[in-house]
């Protein structure tokens, strides 16, 4: 159930041993998957202060995470299955303060405490999990811990090819307290026909339905675009506004 294969192929995105493989063969590159940090720097500017913890799961060999350093965050831990990219990184940023590296599973960080970081991004590492074996249990897994890891009124962005359809199933279980807000971005190589330029801003919402899918009249711009869910823990003042409802057959 909930197993999203439309961007999967026959690799197992989840599996250490293909991430490992896959960065001895791009030893000293960097990729950044979906979108730079140029792009997505007024939606992380505009809810994660550059004072917050931040944990990058899933960071790879990005250049995210030095991208922000440059722009004023004060504190990132990286976190990646594959040893050999964190050794990588490691050595790449020794003399960065602001950056830290660990190898870790993101569906085990209990080296972690409790509320620990303010916010938490995902640059497509949910995706892989999806494109894996045991796929919801997997996926369960890593969202759990994220919103453990949360403080409470801290972020989870979400960066992925997921629409609401196949994501937000997993992200709107009652047990994480999230409110979530979703955007659109388009590739950054899309090219509009004609040439024609955007009739809305890419930093509006995209409604979203009570079922928690696009309204049917909305239309994509980029039908292979990239969709920021930007997921707010709830803290204890909000949670005490939300009515009680007592447990329906639908709920079970």
């Amino acid at each position: 159930m909930y197993r999203d294969v439309s961007s999967c192929n026959t690799y197992n995105y989840g599996d250490a041993l293909y991430w490992d493989a896959r960065y001895v063969m791009e030893a000293g590159g960097a990729f950044d998957w979906y979108q730079r940090y140029s792009s997505l720097r007024p939606f992380i500017r505009n809810y994660v202060p550059t004072s917050s913890r931040v944990l990058m799961v899933g960071c790879g060999n990005a250049l995210m995470s030095e991208d922000m350093v440059k722009d004023g965050y004060e504190d990132i831990m990286n976190i990646d299955i594959s040893s050999v990219a964190i050794d990588m990184m490691r050595r790449k940023y020794e003399y960065i303060p602001q950056l830290k590296y660990m190898q870790m599973d993101v569906r085990d960080m209990s080296f972690f405490g409790d509320e620990s970081f303010d916010g938490i991004i995902d640059k497509g590492t949910l995706d892989s999990l999806m494109c894996g074996t045991d796929a919801p249990i997997s996926a369960s897994r890593m969202l759990g811990e994220v919103s453990r890891l949360l403080k409470p009124g801290g972020i989870y962005m979400l960066i992925t090819y997921g629409d609401p359809s196949v994501r937000m199933p997993h992200l709107s279980r009652p047990a994480y307290n999230w409110t979530i807000v979703l955007y659109n971005l388009p590739r950054p190589d899309f090219k509009r026909p004609g040439g024609i330029s955007s009739t809305r801003s890419y930093l509006e919402p995209v409604p979203i339905t009570e079922r928690g899918l696009i309204p049917a009249d909305f239309v994509l711009e980029d039908p292979d675009s990239h969709f920021i869910y930007v997921c707010k823990k709830m803290d204890d003042t909000e949670l005490s506004r939300i009515s009680t409802h007592p447990l329906t057959a639908d709920i079970l």
